[in-house]
């Protein structure tokens, strides 16, 4: 959900983007040295809230700190703007929400580029294979929030450097007014009634949706986890038939129908559905069954975070049982789900207003994953050029 450009376009914005790192980059560098916890640990290395000495404790040095910097978070991705009002109505502390339209990647660029500047993100929330990269780069500070043994073992990493957050099925959404039969699977997509009309949400290089779109792409036309090469070989068959478009979809372009049909979380089309029945735009979205993928987005905390106990504090936040409903009621599924409906605190409402999908989603691991982005790197201009 998102009204500006989403979280993860890459090709219109990425240059904006690039420019507002460069200018930031001139920041004084942030006092962590003397941010001690009530334990007399250095709160930049602090492992779980037991470290500050309780909630309590954390919740006090969080606001002394009085200030929490995100990047690449648009309030209307996942229900994110309830998620951040509420932090901040709840504790009092500022949050600055830095390039909502940036990437993943431009949220890793960030944190590499402004290493000891006090306007290096505090936390990110990044694409599962993104994670996984900035883990390997030495990016991330291990932190154990509280509810952290309640996540499931395949969604985190060992070393509790990130975890799932939220996430959701690829899915196809479809102007119904412009469209006079809605696609449903990908076969669909190849019929040459959609010339023109088939968007991506941002460069599978850099976009964790559109990772995740020819990802889906390659499971529907033979291909798996260890193969993205079909998805790819989709995607250019898209392109050589002219159903392909290059403009990212967003909710701007969704409304003016420069895109009317979007591969895209099914969470972000479920809410373009509510959120434009007002304007006369009948949303359609489905899951197409022959190429079933799902995947979560996962939080992090930079190891070098400028606010290091608000950066905690968030994590905290997010993973109570307020934050994980916030976001269900974004119709992203929350990580803690399974947990929250055995313990009886989910929103059972929202969750009944979520997309159907049958069957338990499996994920690639993280060598399927970096292979995927390998080849993406080496084969996605090709594929789509011209």
């Amino acid at each position: 959900m998102t009204v500006s450009l989403p979280r993860n376009a890459v090709l219109g914005g990425s240059l904006a983007v690039v420019a507002a790192l460069a200018l930031s980059a001139c920041g004084a560098a942030p006092d962590n040295a003397s941010s001690t916890t009530k334990t007399g640990k250095n709160a930049a290395t602090a492992t779980s809230a037991a470290d500050f000495g309780g909630m309590d404790a954390l919740v006090e040095a969080a606001k002394k700190e009085g200030k929490l910097h995100i990047i690449a978070v648009p309030r209307d991705w996942a229900n994110y703007g309830a998620i951040i009002d509420g932090f901040q109505k709840k504790y009092g502390i500022k949050i600055e929400d830095e390039s909502p339209d940036g990437s993943s990647q431009d949220e890793i660029n960030a944190v590499t580029s402004r290493k000891g500047q006090d306007r290096a993100p505090d936390v990110l929330d990044l694409g599962s294979s993104f994670a996984l990269s900035a883990a390997q780069q030495g990016l991330l500070a291990p932190y154990e929030v509280a509810s952290h043994g309640d996540i499931p073992e395949a969604q985190k990493d060992p070393k509790a450097r990130w975890y799932n957050d939220y996430g959701g099925y690829i899915s196809i959404g479809c102007d119904a007014k412009r469209v006079k039969s809605c696609p449903t699977t990908f076969k669909d997509l190849l019929k040459p009634q959609y010339k023109g009309q088939v968007a991506l949400n941002g460069n599978p290089t850099k976009s964790g949706s559109a990772f995740g779109g020819v990802y889906a792409a390659a499971l529907a036309n033979g291909g798996s986890f260890d193969d993205i090469q079909p998805g790819l070989d989709f995607f250019a068959e898209l392109k050589k038939n002219g159903n392909y478009t290059p403009v990212e979809s967003t909710p701007a372009t969704v409304e003016k129908g420069e895109t009317p049909i979007s591969i895209d979380w099914d969470y972000l089309n479920a809410g373009y559905a509510e959120e434009f029945t007002s304007k006369g735009v009948d949303w359609k979205v489905s899951i197409p069954a022959d190429g079933q993928y799902a995947q979560y987005y996962s939080q992090a905390v930079n190891k070098d975070a400028p606010h290091p106990a608000a950066a905690r504090l968030w994590q905290e936040y997010l993973y109570s049982t307020e934050g994980q409903n916030l976001w269900l009621k974004g119709y992203a599924r929350p990580a803690l789900m399974t947990a929250m409906d055995k313990a009886g605190t989910l929103d059972k409402t929202a969750a009944g207003k979520l997309p159907k999908v049958s069957g338990t989603p499996s994920f690639p691991t993280e060598d399927q994953q970096s292979k995927a982005k390998t080849a993406l790197a080496q084969g996605w201009g090709k594929a789509v050029s011209g």
